[in-house]
């Protein structure tokens, strides 16, 4: 059995943690949607009782859920120095990508700063992901 001596900087962490952070956002906003009542939607302010009352196609809900889980997975093995958080990564990378590709589809130009921030974010976390592997923090 080999061990890994190198050791990850304090950048490591932090970027793991605020990575970890990230993704539990969206992990709880994936389950305010599945779960939420019409009386919890009623309390809403207008434009978002609109935004949770669109009906969306199973497989967005599906992409939707294995983006968020995935990447929260992918955090928890990042933090745990696994190479798989790697694996992990890309598959929360694509189905996050062409989630926000279609949602981006669908809405007015204004609304482009969130989809577009969560894309710039899977793509680092793929990135940060493949360089930690390089570098050996990643077993």
């Amino acid at each position: 059995m080999t061990t890994n001596t190198n050791k990850p900087s304090t950048a490591f962490w932090v970027i793991g943690v605020i990575a970890l952070l990230w993704n539990l956002m969206g992990v709880s906003a994936y389950l305010f949607q599945a779960f939420v009542t019409e009386e919890m939607i009623a309390e809403l302010p207008p434009e978002q009782q609109a935004e949770l009352l669109i009906e969306h196609p199973a497989w967005l809900t599906a992409l939707f859920a294995l983006a968020v889980f995935g990447g929260f997975l992918a955090c928890i093995f990042l933090l745990a120095r696994k190479k798989i958080a790697y694996y992990l990564f890309i598959v929360s990378g694509i189905c996050a990508i062409i989630q926000q590709v279609y949602l981006m589809s669908t809405v007015e130009l204004s609304s482009f700063i969130m989809p577009i921030l969560i894309v710039v974010v899977c793509i680092f976390l793929i990135w940060y992901a493949k360089k930690c592997s390089a570098d050996g923090i990643l077993k």
